[in-house]
């Protein structure tokens, strides 16, 4: 029996089912007929943060960053190339600290970057500082392995 996964869509916040065998296959949203995976970074928001985190059976590692950091902006971009590499196992999203000031503030984030993976809802690990695409893969797949 294929096990099924709960899959949000970063489009209008529909939870999906979708077999384990199926995520490799491009799936779509069944309410909007979107993409479930973008091969690119995810931006959430405190409006949308909860639902995302909670409801997901996927891990989720969010970069929480700001538009005037530094290392966040020369993080970017091996963010965004991660994203492409570990979906649809991984789901990557990024959170404005600034915009969201209640989330950033619930999780405790005093320095920025830092990416929180979260797994089934909770958060599993930390780490604070700009890293390079490959070590943000080997990061997120060392935390799972010892999950």
């Amino acid at each position: 029996m294929t096990e099924a996964r709960h899959v949000v869509c970063p489009h209008c916040l529909a939870v999906n089912r979708v077999a384990d065998t199926r995520l490799d296959d491009r799936p779509n949203c069944g309410r909007c007929q979107n993409a479930l995976f973008t091969g690119a970074p995810l931006t959430l928001d405190s409006a949308n943060f909860d639902r995302f985190i909670s409801r997901s059976d996927l891990p989720i590692l969010v970069d929480f960053w700001a538009d005037w950091c530094g290392p966040c902006k020369a993080m970017a971009p091996g963010f965004a190339s991660a994203a492409k590499t570990l979906e649809p196992r991984i789901v990557l999203a990024k959170l404005d600290t600034e915009a969201a000031t209640d989330v950033a503030s619930r999780f405790g984030i005093r320095s920025i970057p830092t990416l929180i993976l979260f797994r089934g809802g909770r958060e599993m690990a930390r780490q604070a500082g700009a890293m390079r695409q490959p070590d943000i893969v080997s990061w997120v797949q060392r935390q799972l392995a010892t999950a």
